[in-house]
């Protein structure tokens, strides 16, 4: 045996060092015995089932009699034996319909239906084992002492009403008629599955590897484009959403005092809104900015380490995920003191109309998605020039040739919501900012404004000052865009009375 050898099998051996797990004949006997029966009661038919069946013809439909294979990914480690929480590929989550922490190295398979057409969905996990293997007590990753107990194949299928096998029996699934079946699959998510469906192909004669990227690729592209409109339970789980980060807001007015007197009150208020988002959701959608100050120049401030200025403004970007994988994303800035200083309020307002202007596109018929962030530069653009800040008419700032208002406001105005907070992301341009509105598309209206503390050129009294307001919208049936977040105050007025309401 070679010295690596013998690393390698004292590394193993030391790594299991903290596991006192006895390992007798005895034991063994003794835990496989005296439980009581299990519940014969199915789990409740989940809500998302009766929505499934459409997604997958749509997926499946670009591809004639082709295998899509979907994996759900997997367990990501934080540190040493220590794991990520899971959360499944969004295109998992949308065709199986599980969130949370579900599943993870599940794998949902579209299967060609050869003779009549159409597609099936079969999904791959690991079932439940049975109480009298060493899998119940020993295996940290599936075992029902390590994780809980786990449904078998008779719960997942009533939950979800899609056909489901197990996982152990993918790779024959996936070989079945391969000759003369296209496989496809997602690349970058789950490493063995990837390297199960090439074998599969390098067997049957496909491309593989790289002379499939291609291929895999249009199905990627296909499952986030096909997100760019959502059906009503889609609708239902953002309301949700963003009703619960409503109240993260909130619970982040009641913690303003307390954070102002931080030495990192800027965590103070991230962390008010991350125990709403747990308490009422799987969690938070993305890492939350809390940046106050000159921070929230600072487009993507996630530190948070920084102290509140009791005279200041705290931006806060946050959005919290339902168990179902949807999430809102939600700006307000707040005055830490609860007023508006006048320049405050001029930079504010100024914003906010940028808002209203973008919100007036989205209810007008035939607009496109790119006309929105039209309609807020103007506006921004425009008062800009009025404050003697921008150094040329906003007319020129405006053409393509100018651009110099985007120094203070340098991102997008929209983008689509769902599933991932910049959902959709791999649709084309002719999908995405090309495309007419459309009823079930979900997306965002956040203009701002950021002036920089070092900016010299802006007056001083604006330095330092950055303004967001971001609200969730979506098209409806008639055409009309509804604000999904109507009921999180954004007016001058109404912040200062939320948050004199909330305080008091």
């Amino acid at each position: 045996m070679s010295n690596n050898e013998n690393t390698e099998e004292d590394i193993q051996e030391r790594v299991s060092n903290r596991s006192h797990r006895p390992d007798s004949s005895a034991f063994k006997e003794f835990m496989a015995s005296n439980w009581g029966p299990r519940s014969t009661q199915m789990p409740p038919r989940e809500p998302v089932a009766d929505f499934l069946e459409a997604r997958h013809q749509q997926a499946a439909e670009p591809f004639g009699t082709d295998r899509l294979v979907i994996p759900a990914g997997t367990l990501k480690v934080r540190s040493n034996d220590t794991d990520y929480r899971f959360r499944a590929h969004s295109a998992f989550a949308h065709l199986s319909g599980l969130g949370a922490e579900l599943e993870p190295d599940s794998v949902l398979v579209l299967e060609p239906n050869l003779e009549e057409g159409g597609h099936t969905a079969v999904l791959y996990f690991t079932p439940r084992a049975s109480r009298k293997s060493e899998e119940f007590y020993s295996d940290a990753r599936y075992g029902e002492f390590w994780v809980g107990a786990r449904p078998s194949l008779e719960e997942m299928e009533h939950a979800t009403g899609l056909r489901c096998a197990d996982i152990s029996t993918l790779q024959d699934a996936l070989s079945k008629d391969a000759g003369n079946i296209q496989l496809r699959v997602i690349r970058g998510v789950d490493q063995q599955v990837e390297t199960m469906v090439n074998d599969v192909r390098r067997a049957a004669n496909l491309p593989t590897d790289d002379e499939a990227a291609e291929i895999d690729d249009a199905l990627a592209e296909h499952l986030s484009t096909m997100r760019l409109c959502k059906d009503s339970f889609e609708v239902e789980q953002m309301q949700a959403a963003v009703d619960a980060t409503k109240r993260g807001f909130e619970e982040i007015i009641r913690a303003l005092p307390r954070a102002t007197k931080h030495g990192r009150g800027e965590r103070v208020i991230e962390t008010a809104f991350a125990s709403v988002a747990r308490e009422e959701g799987n969690g938070l959608g993305y890492e939350t900015i809390a940046a106050a100050g000159n921070h929230a120049n600072t487009l993507h401030w996630m530190d948070n380490s920084g102290t509140l200025p009791a005279d200041g403004l705290i931006l806060v970007d946050a959005g919290v995920e339902m168990d179902s994988l949807y999430t809102a994303d939600i700006t307000r800035t707040l005055p830490v003191n609860g007023k508006f200083s006048a320049v405050q309020a001029r930079v504010y307002q100024a914003v906010l109309d940028a808002a209203e202007a973008a919100f007036k596109v989205a209810n007008t018929p035939g607009m496109r998605f790119r006309d929105l962030h039209r309609a807020a530069q103007e506006v921004l653009a425009t008062r800009l020039e009025e404050w003697g800040i921008l150094p040329v008419p906003a007319e020129i700032s405006l053409s393509p040739e100018g651009q110099q208002h985007r120094r203070w406001m340098p991102h997008g105005t929209s983008h689509h919501l769902g599933l991932d907070v910049h959902d959709c992301a791999l649709a084309l341009k002719e999908m995405y900012q090309d495309a007419f509105l459309k009823p079930g598309m979900i997306f965002t209206i956040e203009p701002g404004l950021y002036f920089r503390e070092d900016d010299l050129a802006v007056p001083e009294e604006y330095r330092g000052i950055g303004v967001r307001i971001e609200d969730d919208i979506v098209m409806e049936a008639d055409g009309k865009a509804r604000r999904l977040s109507e009921d999180i105050p954004r007016t001058i007025a109404g912040v200062e009375e939320w948050i004199t309401q909330i305080q008091s």
